[in-house]
């Protein structure tokens, strides 16, 4: 299904990637709102005359604390489109992109499309059957590559990610 995704947004998606980038890749700005485990972090991005809201949740990998994630969902600027954004830590194999099961359904991978001096960036347009099996499943499982045969998952729960997005201004 990811690829799906992909296939039919890569040229928007690189440049809504452009647009959406002000809004910090890690949790900073004014937390808003908790949403389960979610929260709703808002800043104004540098030029912007009017502020920016994302729901995010940093999580680790269970044995591995060294390796976390940043997830983050938004809206563009102008409303047309919802962004998952993932930043993932430096030292991850690029070339095997970001892996998505939620509650046991494989979901594909997703290119990574930056590296910033934080992390590396996955990035993918959300179409409403990708919010719907986040809305209502339990658990999303995303999975970096440090080699090519070894992935490590990490969850992160979807508690309070329906209504997280639902307050998405």
């Amino acid at each position: 299904m990811m690829s799906r995704i992909l296939n039919r947004a890569t040229a928007v998606l690189l440049g809504l990637s452009l647009l959406a980038l002000p809004l910090p890749a890690t949790a900073q700005g004014v937390v808003k709102a908790q949403y389960g485990d979610w929260q709703m972090s808002c800043d104004t991005p540098p030029g912007a005359s009017f502020e920016q809201c994302a729901i995010i949740q940093n999580v680790t990998a269970e044995d591995q604390p060294n390796v976390g994630l940043s997830v983050i969902v938004l809206k563009t600027a102008d409303r047309q489109a919802r962004l998952l954004r993932v930043l993932a830590p430096l030292g991850v194999l690029l070339p095997n992109g970001l892996g998505l099961n939620i509650d046991g359904t494989d979901m594909g991978r997703v290119a990574f499309v930056r590296c910033l001096p934080n992390g590396c960036v996955a990035e993918v347009v959300m179409d409403d059957a990708l919010i719907k099996q986040l809305s209502e499943g339990s658990t999303a499982i995303f999975v970096v590559f440090k080699t090519p045969e070894e992935g490590i998952g990490i969850p992160v729960s979807l508690d309070g990610f329906k209504d997280g997005f639902a307050n998405l201004p």
